[in-house]
């Protein structure tokens, strides 16, 4: 069967292939996405059921389409971003089709583009847009062997406290999710364990103003000032319970353990990093330069905007905190369940391009490959801090498409004393 000859595939039915999608029609560019299962699949199987949106609904959409049926402010559940990624699909017409598993995309030989092996067909294509985000494979330390008498589950695979067995549960990650779920499983009921590592916990929002808007106002969006910033680190801060900020004080006082970074595992027996203290008073530290950043432009730009003497205070430090659990004996504690909030992890087997680092992470500027047609779209710091959520994978796809487009009129190109050649 030979191949279906197209300008670009976007593999991915997310918001980066949404978005993708968006700007290649309007640059009249001919694509196809390819889903391998349907329009934002993630946020419906792959999340726990009282999941929302991080961002509030005025800030995480696109920018032709609000939300309809909630309040501004309010945080969408899982299952409303979903049909909101749906609708908005409709809405810009994106040539999408699902149930389509991408298995393998190789150079062609002898002449540019790629051929991209699906379970639908082969394409042939000028152009490939990875647009998989960066949630693709669950990411769980081999610590725990499987052998061990504990259930063990990735956050991705948690639903709710009445799937797990009964018993307590260790949870180990302490950003977005680990918290979330930690917080939850304590309200059911549970004795809750909670790893915390180094982290970075922003407010939640300060003086009437949600954090998303503080990155725009501070440039913290587009990193205009440089920082050093360490790499995976957990981000502590979430939409959950109406959004509040992630105190972990706080959920140590309601009756959540709290004990440090996993270290090492031994005959029942987890083994923990003697510096929770220490990475609790780190993320105090990232919290108060937010607040006395956000007061400083306050002043500076003569904004009403009410004081909020509360923000500054600190709960006094829990007994876990001072008399930190250096290990646990998973039997003798109790727990049943260890549940890993530890993010995700790359999976570019099927991409057989020589496109990655040492450390199998793509190669790229501002998403584009050093491979002529090959692209990336929706990966952390692509460009800068926004990039992996969906207020900024629509500003770095756009700039993707004009490079593509403007790349196909650089491969038509002849001199007006030579015929056009096509590009094949």
């Amino acid at each position: 069967m030979s191949a279906q000859k197209i300008n670009t595939l976007v593999v991915g039915g997310g918001q980066a292939g949404i978005a993708m999608s968006e700007h290649l029609s309007a640059m009249g560019v001919e694509h196809v996405v390819l889903e391998r299962s349907r329009i934002a699949e993630r946020w419906r199987s792959q999340r726990w059921d009282s999941l929302v949106a991080n961002g509030p609904a005025w800030h995480d959409r696109f920018p032709r389409l609000k939300f309809d049926d909630v309040t501004p402010e309010t945080f969408p559940t899982k299952e409303r971003m979903a049909k909101y990624l749906e609708d908005y699909a409709k809405l810009v017409s994106a040539p999408i089709r699902t149930q389509v598993e991408v298995k393998e995309v190789v150079r062609n030989v002898g002449r540019p583009g790629y051929r991209v092996t699906t379970t639908s067909g082969t394409y042939d294509a000028d152009n490939v847009v990875v647009a998989t985000g960066p949630f693709q494979a669950p990411a769980v330390p081999a610590l725990i062997p499987t052998t061990e008498p504990v259930h063990q589950l990735h956050s991705s695979d948690y639903k709710n406290p009445g799937q797990l067995p009964a018993g307590a549960v260790l949870v180990i990650g302490a950003g977005a999710s680990g918290s979330q779920i930690a917080e939850e499983l304590k309200r059911a009921g549970r004795s809750v364990y909670l790893s915390v590592g180094e982290h970075y916990r922003p407010p939640r929002a300060y003086r009437g103003r949600d954090y998303t808007w503080w990155l725009a106002a501070l440039g913290l969006w587009d990193e205009v000032r440089v920082r050093p910033k360490k790499q995976h680190v957990a981000f502590a801060v979430s939409g959950y319970d109406g959004g509040k900020t992630v105190d972990f004080r706080r959920l140590a006082h309601a009756g959540i353990t709290l004990v440090g970074m996993t270290h090492s595992y031994n005959n029942g027996t987890i083994q923990f990093e003697n510096r929770l203290a220490a990475d609790i008073a780190e993320g105090d530290r990232a919290y108060f330069d937010v607040l006395r950043e956000a007061d400083a432009y306050i002043e500076e730009n003569g904004l009403d905007l009410p004081p909020e003497p509360t923000a500054w205070e600190l709960l006094p430090d829990p007994d876990c905190v001072k008399n930190p659990i250096l290990e646990l004996n998973l039997g003798q504690a109790g727990i049943a369940t260890v549940l890993w909030a530890t993010g995700f992890k790359s999976d570019y087997r099927w991409l057989k391009v020589d496109a990655f680092d040492e450390k199998g992470s793509p190669v790229h500027k501002r998403g584009i490959s050093a491979h002529n047609g090959l692209y990336f779209l929706g990966l952390p710091n692509l460009v800068n801090r926004a990039s992996s959520f969906i207020y900024g994978v629509w500003h770095d796809a756009k700039y993707i498409a004009d490079h593509i487009a403007q790349q196909t009129a650089y491969d038509f190109y002849a001199p007006s004393s030579q015929p056009t050649a096509a590009r094949r």
